[in-house]
């Protein structure tokens, strides 16, 4: 029961931006443009100048690329198996790659192991973060439609400011550089925006999916690649790494966590199959109801 009220402001927000659409109707685009290039570097920024470094951050940052990298892999075995296009194998990777560690698997990481558990869980967002804006940002432009390849791909990663965020942050961190109280307030509002603000854009685009025109062979093996082969993956990972072992539980958890929110904005960005990520994000955040708690049990014994 705890863990229903963990979700239900979850899916709170996305009926916000699901009803508005429906409703009112808006410019989901420039919304997540918004939150992607004003709101989101400020959020980085926050959270890499206000925490405080240690040698976990190496181990943790080289399991979270090595996961990513090898989903990625994953993804592109499927491809070439099912013959799918560029497009295809961009979306599809947007969708089975990168997991909803923020709004998601922090709170779940909070109920589950108390204050312990959340220091690290918050690290792994972060980490996520970077992974998505930089690796995601990647391939949601080398899927789009307008992209002319590798070079096109590589650009939009460097014009993304939620790296320049981080550097930043971590900048100001290690000069001991003050901001001074109106200034922190005003990040304070921007960041603590920021991922409502894609929640809604995420429930936004949730409104626009007809499920009739699903591909249910690509969202079949996208959400078995997101729910069940990531912890798989990630718990022989964690065999090899020299952290305790609640740092390796909570590895495996945030693993098994549904689509991340943030894919669906780079994929409504760039037009890289939108509406397959989106459905990818409703379904294996549905679906995570059922497989989450079989994760707990195994993890958890």
């Amino acid at each position: 029961m705890n863990f229903l009220f963990v979700l239900i402001p979850i899916f709170g927000i996305f009926a916000i931006g699901f009803i508005g659409q429906k409703r009112i109707g808006f410019d989901a685009k420039t919304i997540s443009t918004m939150a992607l290039y004003l709101m989101s570097p400020v959020l980085v920024f926050r959270t890499f100048y206000t925490t405080k470094f240690d040698l976990n951050y190496l181990y943790m940052t080289l399991y979270t690329f090595a996961l990513c990298f090898a989903l990625i892999a994953v993804v592109y075995i499927i491809s070439f198996i099912r013959k799918y296009s560029t497009v295809e194998t961009c979306g599809m990777i947007l969708a089975s790659s990168f997991m909803n560690n923020g709004n998601y698997g922090t709170p779940v990481v909070l109920l589950l192991f108390g204050a312990a558990g959340l220091n690290h869980a918050i690290i792994l967002m972060v980490i996520q973060q970077i992974v998505m804006c930089t690796v995601g940002v990647y391939y949601a432009a080398k899927g789009s439609p307008e992209a002319d390849g590798i070079r096109s791909a590589i650009h939009a990663v460097r014009r993304m400011p939620i790296v320049y965020g981080a550097f930043l942050g971590g900048v100001f961190q290690l000069l001991n550089i003050p901001l001074g109280k109106s200034l922190q307030q005003a990040i304070d509002l921007v960041a603590n925006a920021t991922v409502p603000t894609i929640m809604i854009v995420l429930g936004m685009q949730l409104a626009k999916i007809s499920v009739k025109h699903l591909e249910r062979e690509k969202i079949s093996l996208s959400l078995v690649t997101k729910l069940a082969i990531s912890p798989a993956i990630a718990y022989v990972f964690t065999l090899f790494l020299p952290v305790d072992e609640m740092v390796k539980q909570i590895m495996i958890i945030m693993a098994a966590m549904p689509t991340a929110a943030n894919t669906t904005m780079y994929a409504l960005q760039f037009n890289t199959e939108p509406e397959f990520v989106s459905s990818a994000t409703l379904l294996s955040t549905s679906l995570s109801l059922a497989t989450l708690p079989v994760i707990f049990m195994i993890v958890l014994g």
